[in-house]
């Protein structure tokens, strides 16, 4: 079955599956058509700003007080939330894993999502968590939903069928998709095993960068978003709905499927993103730009210039740059950077970053280029060159991560990651030219 989609990024959209479903200069009508419930479905206050105001209205064959009984607790011991310290006895230090395996068992993709770091505290409203999912079985007769957060979903291995009550996403890798607050979806995999990231935004939710004096164009461009079409499930057979709220998880019982939204109209929607339509800019003349050039979607916290989260990408791109070293340059942050790679190499890591892998490094914490990368840029001839065949990207906040025992006591942490920069040597002699021998 072909789903369809409706371009646009933060569009006040309307959709529906069967004519005249969907009510026009109104609301809330006395008795909408088909004999639907009219239903708001509120992302902001009622009273947020015109600009930050989201809200939909759905209208689906039962309202959502029926979609759920008396609840019961739930337990997902490997999906974590902040505040989430000292649950291991790992020192300080910059971290990199290989992938996370995949599963034995049969693993659903609620069942496979594992913590890797936990940032803010989820009852305030800020921060996030980082997670990797793995799984090998659709979600058929259960259906999540989250009320901590919006989660973004980066698949790396086999694509997903993002089913929700507002339309259907495919995903691919390469592709991303945000699911927001307190949206009811299920997830069925397109292929036989899938592994991803996910970043679990608490805070205010992820919005397009300001440009600044780049202007009106390239970065990600609102076009290439996608939103859903309705579709909906009409499924009289027994369901559950999982909750995620306030870290803790619960589970109610119903008769029927809860995807069942007819039509829809507003501004609070899921949606997906290609990376590949991201269009780069950086520096033509000398100089690495600061990463945050490469910014796809934001989530801004109280302070301005400062995010809850940035979510960044290192895409294929020319590198053009005289008497420049090109890779990124060493540095201490006060941003903490959990990174990881959908394929190809990192140009910063000659070795030991694979795809499917992850790295941290914590706000304060020196990184940069390891010694084999650094010894090829400082001796390249500086022609242009395209990296290609690359994609990595980072979970980037102002919050420190929390490793969580998962994490710390993964197999796949290398121990040794800290000695890819044993071999930088001092160059330093006291003559203008150094040591370059």
């Amino acid at each position: 079955m072909a789903f369809s989609y409706m371009p646009g990024f933060g569009n006040d959209f309307e959709t529906e599956t069967l004519p005249g479903s969907l009510p026009q200069g109104r609301n809330s009508p006395q008795r909408p058509a088909y004999g639907l419930y009219a239903e708001q479905l509120s992302g902001s206050p009622f009273t947020a700003p015109r600009g930050t105001n989201e809200r939909s209205w759905l209208y689906r064959i039962r309202p959502s007080v029926k979609h759920t009984g008396r609840f019961k607790a739930a337990s997902y011991p490997l999906w974590k939330t902040a505040p989430n310290v000292g649950d291991h006895e790992l020192a300080l230090g910059q971290y990199r894993w290989n992938p996370v395996p995949m599963p034995k068992e049969p693993t659903d993709f609620i069942q496979g999502m594992r913590s890797i770091t936990t940032a803010g505290d989820v009852l305030g409203q800020t921060g996030m968590a980082a997670h990797v999912y793995v799984a090998n079985t659709s979600m058929v007769d259960d259906h999540f939903f989250n009320a901590d957060g919006e989660l973004l979903v980066v698949p790396q291995v086999g694509a997903l069928r993002l089913v929700t009550e507002m339309g259907v996403i495919e995903l691919r890798p390469g592709e991303i998709a945000v699911l927001p607050r307190g949206l009811v979806f299920k997830v069925e995999l397109v292929d036989a095993e899938v592994r991803g990231y996910v970043c679990e935004n608490y805070g205010a939710k992820l919005t397009l960068p300001d440009r600044g004096p780049i202007g009106a164009n390239c970065l990600a461009n609102p076009r290439d978003f996608k939103t859903p079409c309705a579709w909906f499930e009409e499924k009289e057979t027994p369901c559950r709905l999982i909750v995620k709220w306030c870290g803790n998880f619960h589970i109610t019982e119903i008769g029927h499927s809860p995807l069942d939204v007819v039509a829809w109209h507003g501004n609070y929607a899921p949606y997906k993103y290609d990376l590949a339509t991201f269009s780069p800019v950086g520096a033509i003349l000398f100089d690495h730009p600061d990463p945050s050039i490469f910014t796809v979607l934001t989530a801004p916290s109280g302070e301005e210039g400062t995010a809850n989260i940035d979510f960044v990408i290192f895409p294929p791109r020319w590198l053009v740059a005289e008497d420049t070293f090109r890779p990124p340059w060493y540095h201490r942050n006060i941003m903490s950077e959990f990174m990881g790679l959908i394929h190809g190499q990192y140009d910063a890591k000659e070795e030991g970053f694979v795809p499917g892998g992850i790295s941290l490094h914590n706000l304060m914490l020196a990184h940069g280029p390891d010694a084999p990368g650094f010894e090829k840029a400082s001796r390249a001839e500086l022609k242009p060159v395209k990296l290609d065949n690359t994609m990595a990207f980072m979970f980037e906040t102002r919050f420190p991560q929390m490793l969580t025992r998962y994490g710390a006591e993964l197999e796949t942490r290398q121990d040794n990651y800290i000695d890819c920069w044993a071999d930088l040597k001092k160059r330093f002699n006291g003559t203008p030219e150094g040591d370059w021998s």
